[in-house]
């Protein structure tokens, strides 16, 4: 599969337009469901481009016309009338583009592959066990296209849901190896991740940087 039909709406090299806003992001956490945030430079993706959590984990660059830019990760969704190409930035992102009080501002945005993210993590859902499985990719450096399980059968894909966990379609269960894609094409397969739902298991493995 080519990077363009692995990404989806959002593509590496691509720089898009639209508004930022602002929004109260508390503690961090968001739809993506990966919990309280240390860092909040982050934001929510709006619903289009969001695209049923694939847009979840990913950083963006944006860059206001007054020249002021930042790096923010998404974590949450935008939901309607949130238009294509917006972006709701928690306030403390905003408020290094601009003033609050702007309200709306024009920006543009690109994908990022950033070089400061340690090794990714995996988290099955509540309720996870050798009969049925939920599973989470959490501190990726690029954007998760999918991810499949290995089976009796070979490698099975799991559907993606717009809460950002990846869910066997008919009680296929977890305690097997993983193997997730990114939308450059690189595949890492993670073993030995013990069947413990809710815990963030480090995988000592990340995609490379582009």
């Amino acid at each position: 599969m080519s990077t363009a039909s692995l990404a989806g709406r959002i593509k590496p090299a691509v720089r898009y337009r639209g508004v930022a806003t602002a929004y109260a992001a508390g503690d961090g956490n968001g739809a993506c469901l990966y919990g309280p945030a240390g860092d909040l430079m982050i934001a929510a993706m709006n619903h289009t481009d969001y695209e049923s959590a694939k847009a979840c984990g990913a950083y963006v660059r944006v860059r206001a016309a007054n020249g002021a830019a930042i790096t923010v990760r998404i974590v949450n969704e935008c939901p309607l009338p949130c238009a294509p190409g917006q972006l709701d930035l928690s306030q403390q992102a905003f408020s290094r583009l601009a003033n609050l009080s702007v309200g709306r501002l024009p920006i543009t945005w690109t994908l990022l592959s950033p070089a400061t993210p340690g090794t990714l993590s995996i988290r099955y859902k509540t309720g996870s066990s050798q009969y049925w499985c939920g599973i989470q990719v959490i501190g990726h450096r690029n954007p998760v296209a999918t991810l499949e399980l290995r089976t009796a059968k070979g490698w099975r894909k799991l559907n993606r849901t717009g809460y950002n966990y990846f869910l066997a379609p008919d009680g296929n269960g977890c305690g097997g190896a993983i193997r997730v894609t990114d939308i450059y094409g690189e595949r890492l397969t993670i073993n030995g991740i013990a069947l413990k739902p809710d815990v963030a298991h480090p995988a000592r493995v990340q995609f490379a940087r582009h």
